[in-house]
């Protein structure tokens, strides 16, 4: 079926990448700053936007030892129902990213642990995993919007208006996220290689192999009770 889809990778307007964000991703916002903004169209129907940017941590790339031309972040994926695999869809993005881009040597990517992500389309499309990130804290004020620490955290407190808001909000403690890396030369490859770590689960996936391992622990047990009859 897939075969018969064309599939069309091509720049996005800040319009349709808004639009798309905000009906097909879960977040329903576009992020802010400087954007690329990749979009597919199946059969000459736009089904969404694969955007890259250089991401909300000035420090993302230090680790790596590159500056902040050589990566960015892949920061959406928003995509309406669609017959191509996800992960073809982001493989042509890439490429299409790398070519207007040739000075990119590495794409950093996370995956929200507190909304039961684990990462699957990276695992899919072979990313490397390196771990989670700090946990952090944000704000959430009494109309449910959530606040950003460095917005309205104590360390603004030069700022009145700022600490008011704050004395309004609740403090929402959020998990670390899952980053998964991809290399785009074979030295940044063996690079961050040594870095990588085992995929984490999905949370279903994690409870069924906890079940079955106490299942043929208990099994093992029954074993060695019924040989020394």
């Amino acid at each position: 079926m897939q075969d018969k889809v064309n599939l069309k990778i091509d720049w996005a307007s800040y319009e349709a990448s808004k639009y798309a964000c905000e009906n097909w991703h879960y977040s329903k916002t576009i992020p802010v700053g400087k954007l690329v903004k990749v979009g597919a169209w199946e059969n000459d129907k736009f089904i969404g936007v694969v955007i890259f940017g250089r991401g909300a941590n000035n420090n993302m790339l230090k680790p790596f030892g590159l500056n902040a031309d050589e990566g960015c972040e892949l920061v959406r994926i928003a995509l309406k129902r669609h017959e191509t695999y996800v992960s073809k869809i982001l493989a042509f993005a890439i490429k299409f990213l790398k070519k207007q881009s040739p000075e990119l040597r590495l794409i950093v990517s996370y995956s929200d642990a507190d909304q039961n992500h684990h990462g699957g389309i990276y695992q899919a499309t072979n990313w490397i995993y390196n771990g989670k990130t700090a946990e952090t804290v944000s704000y959430v004020d009494k109309d449910g919007r959530s606040w950003h620490a460095r917005n309205v955290g104590p360390r603004v407190d030069h700022d009145k208006q700022i600490s008011a808001v704050r004395s309004q909000c609740r403090v929402v403690k959020n998990p670390g996220k899952h980053r998964y890396l991809m290399p785009l030369d074979d030295n940044m490859r063996k690079q961050v290689q040594q870095l990588a770590k085992p995929y984490p689960k999905r949370m279903k996936q994690a409870m069924i192999d906890t079940i079955d391992t106490a299942k043929v622990q208990h099994l093992s047990i029954r074993s060695t009770e019924l040989s020394e009859l």
